[in-house]
């Protein structure tokens, strides 16, 4: 089958809506995909999507379906913007529409979610020759005003992409640079999974200020809701991120770092350099404790980093912490359904054998 030179955009989420309607602008042909009809349904009546901020202009043209099909036919990239645990429903859906050169990249992975999703392709019986690839941080910081409208807080300078296999990475950047200059090519899926720096910044603060979201309190996430010590809990798990890196023969950003890599934000602490992350600006907090802050970063962030640090005999005693709060906030077992790597197909393996996997592929540990 003969792929167009499009994208298709998996997800009509603030992310998902940002992205289509920024290709779009610069003219590149676009599908988004939602299963909700109802939403594609309003942005029919829309017209099109309307982008104010960093990114101004109403871009009209966007094609929209709800099959999987279609999107997958559309384009040889597909950008897939959705919480990360939505990842696995995505792969299931798309395993029998893909083909032989289609690039799927996660927006972003969070830690391990192109091993999540090459392993449910597998299982679900798709043979094809897929690179997955995926994107250590969402590209945009926005947010949904109104239906078809997209406020774009900032876009950020730089964004690592990493494939599975890691030597095609330079392919995949090569393919998404025609239209992202942004993304550039980390070393490979540990150093974007690593970086994770939403486990960070999202679980701990909506889980300290439960009582005021539950009162139904409207605060500013980041500026109102990271006090001093709640980011000296924030520091207390970049610390465990940081040494985690480090047993697997790695080396991370501090969350510092990344602030000032991405933002270029600054200050003596983690807590001074947030509040100096103009992007943050206007970001409101989750308005109910069934947000994706616990839901997406928990099972896909803190998990996975917890159990790698358990294959390097790395304790996270915070982190596995915030874990059990969150499930028992939720009533779920986020230990059982995360990103385990026993639930990546990954059990088993020494550090030797991760590296091998992401570097060459599964056949080379088969």
């Amino acid at each position: 089958m003969r792929l167009e030179r499009g994208f298709s955009v998996l997800g009509a989420g603030n992310g998902g809506q940002a992205m289509a309607g920024h290709l779009a602008l610069m003219g590149f042909p676009v599908t988004l995909y939602s299963r909700d009809r109802q939403k594609l349904a309003e942005l029919e009546r829309a017209g099109g999507l309307k982008l104010d901020g960093e990114i101004q202009g109403f871009a009209r043209g966007i094609k929209l379906t709800a099959l999987p099909e279609e999107a997958a036919a559309f384009a040889d990239v597909l950008m897939v913007v959705v919480p990360a645990f939505a990842h696995r429903d995505i792969a299931r859906m798309l395993a029998p529409h893909l083909h032989d050169g289609h690039i799927v990249v996660l927006n972003p992975g969070r830690t391990l979610g192109a091993i999540e999703f090459e392993h449910t392709l597998r299982q679900h019986g798709c043979l094809a020759r897929v690179v997955v690839a995926e994107a250590q941080s969402l590209l945009y910081a926005c947010r949904i005003v109104a239906p078809g409208r997209i406020r774009v807080f900032s876009v950020k300078r730089s964004v690592p992409v990493a494939a599975l296999p890691a030597w095609r990475t330079i392919d995949v950047v090569r393919r998404l640079r025609r239209a992202f200059p942004q993304f550039v090519a980390a070393s490979h899926l540990l150093e974007t999974g690593l970086d994770n720096i939403g486990a960070i910044f999202h679980p701990t603060p909506t889980i300290l200020n439960l009582a005021r979201i539950e009162q139904g309190q409207s605060f500013d996430y980041y500026r109102d809701g990271i006090s001093p010590a709640v980011a000296r809990v924030l520091t207390r798990m970049d610390e465990e991120r940081l040494r985690v890196a480090r047993g697997l023969g790695m080396v991370a950003r501090s969350a510092r770092e990344w602030l000032a890599d991405v933002y270029g934000s600054s200050g003596r602490d983690l807590h001074e350099a947030i509040m100096n992350t103009r992007a943050y600006e206007g970001i409101r907090a989750p308005g109910e404790v069934n947000t994706r802050y616990i839901l997406e970063d928990v099972p896909t962030g803190l998990v996975p980093i917890s159990s790698l640090g358990e294959m390097v005999g790395v304790p996270t005693p915070t982190m596995d912490a915030v874990i059990e709060l969150a499930s028992a906030i939720t009533g779920q077992d986020f230990r059982a359904s995360g990103r385990s790597l026993r639930n990546l197909g990954l059990d088993g393996m020494d550090v030797g054998d991760l590296h091998r996997f992401i570097l060459e592929g599964r056949e080379a540990v088969a």
